[in-house]
């Protein structure tokens, strides 16, 4: 058992089994042993590979993207270039070069980094050592000016609860101790709005309020001061796929109670929910999109080709391999997908 695991045990067997969202949220963010707290997630020495680590082309095309939406809501002298959970700093630095073939756009941006864990943010410093960078702890702290917001595989690493149907009604699922070590079981008597009450025996479902919350604040701000998200994630584009809590070690997949700290749990994101939380609160929310169609309707084959100009065979091959990784349907194109969501009347390409 990790040092994390031995320490929710003492806690459990002290106060009782705990949330499927207290576990998440201690596994991640607990300040001694958590998973972003302490380790090194990202690239072939981590556990998993994000899209910006495949590929240049993906920051870049965000950063046009960026770029279209500064200049459609009017090219604003100020405003809030902003990445939630920005990793190394990846995704953010690709963009801004992209985005220099706008006069002003770099700028006019104050450059936002959301980010809770100060080993990554060392690491950002130092990716973005070149720009002006503000970091904040909370999406509430954003300044009162209009803002475009890039959420890139964040959604799917925040808390969640899992409901599961029984013969009684609802129980709500936990983590426990049996035998020693940690454990799934139920706590009866779960009543939530909006769950389902002729759900099947064995159906779970979850609830995610600190996504809804979150949402809701970004999409309020929009509302308020003008601008855009994107929110790239893999999961559904409808609600109701069940139990999709899972852990990733050493880029396998891993029993989410094994290695408390030391593996990266995610679940996979309700872009419905996400969507119909943002309208709640006066934006538009786009149709959900795959990352397959995303990327190519802003032009991915066409950075590909002049990227891959005049250059040897192998580098030609891994651009081609790169683009199947980000947007083929076997790979990232259909797992992955897109969410735009704007204040007032703005649309933005390619949803609109």
């Amino acid at each position: 058992m990790t040092p994390l695991g031995e320490k929710l045990i003492r806690q459990i067997e002290a106060f009782g089994p705990i949330t499927v969202a207290d576990y998440m949220a201690a596994c991640l963010g607990d300040p001694e042993h958590g998973y972003y707290m302490t380790r090194e997630p990202f690239g072939a020495a981590g556990d998993f590979i994000t899209a910006p680590e495949i590929s240049q082309m993906f920051g870049e095309l965000i950063g046009l993207w960026a770029v279209e939406c500064w200049q459609r809501m009017g090219s604003p002298a100020r405003f809030a270039l902003v990445e939630i959970g920005p990793g190394r700093g990846t995704l953010m630095a690709d963009a801004l070069r992209a985005a220099r073939i706008a006069p002003g756009f770099v700028e006019a941006a104050g450059i936002t980094l959301i980010e809770t864990s100060q080993r990554l943010r060392a690491i950002q410093r130092a990716t973005l050592a070149k720009h002006d960078v503000t970091w904040l702890d909370r999406v509430d702290d954003l300044p009162e000016i209009p803002a475009i917001v890039i959420a890139n595989e964040f959604f799917d690493a925040l808390p969640l609860r899992q409901f599961q149907r029984t013969g009684d009604g609802w129980a709500e699922r936990m983590v426990g101790v049996e035998n020693g070590t940690l454990a799934f079981g139920l706590r009866p008597g779960a009543i939530i709005e909006g769950i389902a009450a002729n759900a099947p025996a064995g159906a779970i479902v979850e609830v995610a309020a600190i996504s809804a919350a979150i949402m809701a604040t970004l999409a309020t701000h929009l509302q308020h001061f003008g601008g855009a998200m994107l929110a790239i994630d893999y999961g559904h584009a409808e609600s109701g796929h069940g139990d999709t809590l899972q852990a990733m070690r050493q880029h396998g997949f891993d029993d989410p109670l094994a290695h408390p700290g030391e593996a990266d749990l995610t679940v996979h994101v309700d872009f419905a929910a996400l969507a119909a939380t943002a309208r709640a609160q006066g934006a538009r929310a786009s149709r959900v999109w795959t990352q397959g169609d995303f990327l190519l309707a802003l032009g991915l084959l066409e950075r590909a080709g002049r990227l891959g100009a005049g250059k040897d065979a192998a580098t030609q091959d891994a651009i081609r391999a790169a683009v199947e990784r980000l947007a083929g349907p076997n790979a990232m194109g259909t797992l992955f997908k897109v969410l735009c969501v704007t204040g007032g009347d703005l649309v933005v390409p390619p949803f609109g």
